[in-house]
């Protein structure tokens, strides 16, 4: 029983292991600047696959590693891919909405 109880605390403690060095890893390898960073989604038409894609990137700030914010390029959406898209940012205070031809006015003010 006690061999038993011994593999089973070492399992635990490799497992520990493994997830401190996969964060420490992940910590390596995120891109720390001095500016904001922005992940920028060209949207058209009726946003087919906007959702996914928005919470997809949000998803990946779930850890705190890195501090984005979405961006959604309007480069022609439609009535309905715009409502979509606004209602995504209400869902969150870090997706914003922008004209494609406003991207660079975006990029100033931050």
């Amino acid at each position: 029983m006690t061999t038993v109880m011994e593999m089973a605390v070492a399992a635990l403690a490799v497992i520990g292991l493994l997830a401190l060095a996969w964060r420490l890893y992940g910590r390596m390898l995120v891109p720390v600047g001095p500016g904001p960073v922005f992940a920028v989604i060209p949207a058209a038409g009726d946003g087919a696959g906007l959702e996914q894609t928005v919470r997809g990137l949000l998803w990946l700030r779930g850890d705190d590693l890195v501090d984005y914010t979405v961006v959604i390029a309007d480069c022609g959406l439609d009535e309905g891919g715009r409502r979509a898209a606004e209602l995504l940012c209400r869902g969150s205070g870090r997706v914003r909405l922008c004209a494609a031809g406003r991207l660079e006015e975006l990029l100033r003010e931050s």
